[in-house]
């Protein structure tokens, strides 16, 4: 038997992939875990019939959404509506005489395209929708579409007859509202029309809608009138104004209208629209001009004790970038809701409204008062939040059209920077630092550094492999130069002391850092501090981990410089000990670093930024209820959501164009794991045996069993029931499942894939079954069981775009041969010890085809001989390869007792 998790019912999502694929995903979800799946519908059928369309494709997924009435998730609804604005602007599109499409639907404007990515809800691999994806999105639905067309003998018509009959053939009917200014008192003109066919140019061609009557009742195509005429009787049913111009018989003739009464029609425009009618508007409405109350935060920053400073506030009565006299806004307020002649051009107007705003804004000038806002409130209004977070009336719906907030001339610069941080000047950590920044990491540095001397929290989402730490590392020794009056704190997993120790030993040798753990000080050390916290005020940097946080309480009394959390995933869930613990830090700012997206799951983004920016999200209740008001305002809801925490987030991707010139093909690093308690046991215990045994052994007996110990130890590093036999292989009892699981986890919310080599091959299946409750879904296995011809297929599998997310393959078996591209990451769950064989294994992904950059993290258990002998290939690596050739098992044989006693022994304080 092989490890079982219990698993929850199946969900289907939608997500976005990296490569920019939009699909429907079908996971299992850990039950002993909160669900984190954005199921698309309660709806069985609404579930299997959008499937079946996106199994299709993109184009056919998304058309079937558009004839969906059902209730669906929050990320279903949004990639429904996308494809409503694309099947509206289908309809509006010219036809041949045969109802075929004259050519492609063009997409929305790069500004909409940005204000719909501003809009994507949270959901699996928003993190990838840019507004280039989305074009392509859109471009897919519409090379979907005009074939589908294309291949209907009745044209558009028939098509959406049969396939989409909610949505009507719109286009045929146009309503046209135009400037009349000969007239001052009617200045508007209204025509109804009917496409009556096409020019020798083939440019449409429209007619009064009066002339259908006498067209088709002469053809006598009585059927030919009521199709044509359908959109309007729809418009009269959902329209009062349409209905009374159809009972009159006005629709049919020219009219001269009122400002009143164009504006009652304009205000119909989104209805009528939906009714099926083409509708034809002065281009001034589409900017939908207004006055409105302007609001500037910022526009300098005061003097404060706190370092951030407070935000000046001002406001003003303005049409678009001019301000309105008080005599102009005198005559607004006589006006009658409708359309106004304001500066030469018309402009809606609603006084009520205006006033509501104007008074909303004073009240909020007045609690504010002289001393101006603070730096998170100036921020939660310029994003669209309330200035508290917790009103339900703070900011009315009703007056956001009529006002518009903005940031001033210090906190618009100020958020530029953050937003787009290769326009800041650079800072260099200098000659301390022994290596050469790739540029996208010079950016990074800049960043952190301009984000935290404000003392703002800055979180640095980099994609695994970019080389996160060796950017705080270099901010760190930025400060070191500065001679700042008080050490940093960084809280990592235990896994990952060893790789920061390396990290600072190699790169930054004059930074002094301590670790507060039991693996690298001793009980007398730990005590000393404790007893004298304020002795760490020699050190720049004290490391230390989530676990030993709470057991060490003294660090959370101490004013730190900058705090930081590596992982930073790891205090997802408030009410955990350790996010306790973690959040009671102080320090002037904040740093968090993680490669798993912080976007997408609100729990996540609230628990994250309580620590990042303490207040900016509010406490629990407040942002819940936040985030429920805003999953009830529609389309566009989460836009402030975004907009808020976006300036304090840097997250870049190995697909960037500015990143992955830099990037080395492939990245090689050591992921170090701990030895749980049962592991130390078994480990210690097998020390002992050998020891005995050694003393009588000699010859070739002494090397069959030194070679049987040395896989034992290996065995023991993965798992006690490696090492003892048994089907039941709990992750909490490895350490290096407890690391796999942190890896998997970030790999899975990156929608990236991985290859996982063992050289057991009775661990394949424990492996793929652990990783299928991380994945939610099941991955592929490789052995030297597995048949010949089953091997091209699995690997055919595996390379599709929509393949499993993981294949693990036994290294004899899976070491050559094979050409497994899609995986960007390679993990070495045991070793080899040849670096010939390991590494022609890790090119079974990084070879001709790879366009992405490969991470390659071989796992090592700290304290063990894995360790030492990792050393030890390190060092004859540099001096003469051919020493190892053979593998490292053949060297260690060589040795004699007390060396290789001492190699393979436990050093306990480091495993554990």
């Amino acid at each position: 038997m092989t490890p079982t998790a219990r698993l929850a019912d199946e969900h289907a999502r939608l997500v976005m992939a990296p490569s920019g694929r939009l699909s429907i995903v079908v996971v299992q979800d850990d039950a002993t875990e909160q669900s984190h799946v954005d199921a698309i519908s309660d709806n069985s059928a609404v579930k299997r019939s959008l499937q079946q369309a996106f199994a299709t494709g993109v184009g056919a997924g998304l058309f079937e959404l558009t004839t969906c009435k059902e209730s669906l998730s929050s990320a279903a609804a949004y990639w429904r509506e996308f494809a409503a604005r694309f099947m509206t602007a289908l309809c509006h599109s010219p036809l041949s005489e045969t109802q075929q499409l004259s050519g492609a639907i063009s997409p929305p404007t790069p500004a909409e395209l940005d204000s719909l990515v501003l809009t994507v809800p949270p959901m699996y691999g928003a993190e990838y929708i840019s507004s280039e994806v989305l074009s392509q999105v859109w471009r897919e639905l519409d090379e979907w579409v005009r074939r589908e067309v294309a291949a209907t003998q009745g044209g558009l018509g028939e098509f959406l007859q049969h396939r989409a009959p909610m949505w009507h053939q719109l286009g045929r009917i146009c309503f046209h509202l135009a400037e009349n200014k000969r007239d001052p008192n009617r200045p508007f003109a209204f025509l109804a029309t009917y496409t009556s066919g096409l020019s020798q140019s083939h440019r449409v061609q429209h007619q009064p809608l009066g002339g259908a009557l006498r067209e088709f009742a002469g053809a006598k195509n009585r059927a030919g009138l009521v199709k044509l005429l359908s959109p309007v009787e729809l418009a009269a049913q959902r329209s009062p104004l349409i209905r009374e111009l159809v009972d009159s018989g006005e629709i049919y003739q020219p009219l001269a209208w009122t400002p009143a009464e164009a504006y009652r029609f304009l205000q119909d425009a989104p209805i009528l629209d939906q009714c099926g009618v083409m509708i034809r508007l002065p281009d001034w409405w589409q900017q939908r001009p207004r006055p409105t109350v302007n609001v500037s935060i910022g526009g300098q920053k005061k003097k404060s004790s706190d370092g951030l400073g407070l935000l000046e506030f001002q406001i003003n009565v303005a049409l678009g970038d001019e301000t309105l006299t008080d005599a102009e806004w005198r005559e607004l307020m006589k006006a009658d809701e409708g359309l106004a002649l304001l500066r030469g051009q018309w402009v809606e107007v609603d006084p009520i409204r205006l006033r509501e705003a104007l008074d909303h804004w004073r009240a909020v000038e007045r609690e504010v008062g002289r001393d101006g806002l603070s730096f998170v409130e100036g921020m939660r209004l310029l994003a669209g939040a309330p200035r508290d977070l917790a009103s339900n009336d703070d900011q009315p719906t009703t007056i956001r059209p009529w006002q518009f907030v903005s940031a001033g001339d210090w906190l618009g610069d100020t958020l530029q920077k953050l937003r787009d941080p290769t326009a800041l000047a650079e800072t260099y950590p200098g000659k301390d630092l022994l290596a050469t920044l790739r540029g996208y990491q010079q950016t990074g540095v800049n960043w952190l550094w301009f984000v935290t001397s404000l003392g703002l929290g800055a979180c640095l989402a980099d994609d695994m492999g970019l080389g996160k730490t060796i950017q705080v590392i270099s901010l760190l020794l930025i400060l070191k130069r500065q001679k700042v009056d008080r050490p940093s704190i960084a809280v990592l997993p235990a896994s990952l002391l060893g790789n920061w120790k390396s990290e600072l030993e190699r790169f930054a040798p004059s930074l002094r850092a301590a670790i507060v753990h039991p693996s690298e000080a001793t009980v007398e050390q730990l005590a000393a501090w404790e007893t004298r916290p304020e002795s760490t005020a020699e050190y720049d940097l004290i490391l230390t981990t989530y676990g030993m946080l709470p057991r060490q309480p003294w660090l959370t009394r101490l004013p730190w410089h900058l705090a930081i959390l590596d992982e930073a995933q790891a205090i997802k869930n408030p009410a955990a000990k350790q996010t306790s613990s973690v959040k009671q830090l102080t320090s002037r700012a904040r740093i968090a670093m993680t490669g798993t997206p912080v976007e997408n799951r609100l729990g996540d983004l609230w628990s994250l930024f309580d620590f990042l920016c303490p207040g900016l999200l509010g406490n629990t209740k407040q942002f819940n209820n936040f985030a429920k008001r805003l999953g009830n305002e529609g389309v566009g809801r989460f836009a402030p959501l975004r907009s808020l925490v976006q300036p304090y987030i840097l997250r870049r991707m190995k697909t960037d164009r500015r990143v992955i010139d830099d990037l080395p093909d492939k990245t090689e690093v050591k992921a170090f794991c701990s030895l749980s308690k049962k592991q130390a046991v078994l480990y210690a215990k097998l020390v002992d045996e050998l020891g005995e045994i050694l003393k009588q052994a000699k010859g070739i007996q002494r090397r069959g069993i030194v070679l049987s110990y040395l896989m034992k130890f290996k065995q023991v590093c993965n798992h006690p029931s490696h090492l003892l036999g048994r089907d039941k292989f709990d992750p909490a009892e490895s350490g290096k499942f407890e690391r796999l699981k942190e890896l998997g986890e970030e790999i899975s919310a990156r929608q990236e894939r991985m290859l996982v080599f063992t050289q057991f091959r009775e661990m394949t299946e424990p492996l793929a079954a652990f990783l299928q409750t991380i994945f939610g879904r099941s991955g592929l296995v490789l052995h030297g069981g597995t048949a010949v011809g089953k091997r091209k297929k699995l690997v055919d599998h595996f390379q599709r775009d929509d393949g499993p997310p993981f294949f693990i393959l036994s290294l004899k078996a899976g070491g050559t041969g094979l050409n497994l591209t899609a995986a960007s990451h390679v993990i070495h769950f045991d070793r080899w010890w040849n670096p010939a064989v390991e590494n022609q294994a890790t090119d079974r992904a990084f070879r001709i085809g790879q366009r992405k950059n490969v991470l390659v993290q071989k796992f090592v258990c700290r304290g063990t001989m894995e360790e030492r002998i990792d050393s030890l290939i390190e060092e004859k690596t540099g001096l003469a390869n051919d020493l190892i050739q053979g593998g490292a098992e053949v060297l260690l044989t060589e040795m004699n007792d007390q060396d290789l006693i001492s190699l393979v022994s436990l050093d306990i304080e480091r495993a554990i």
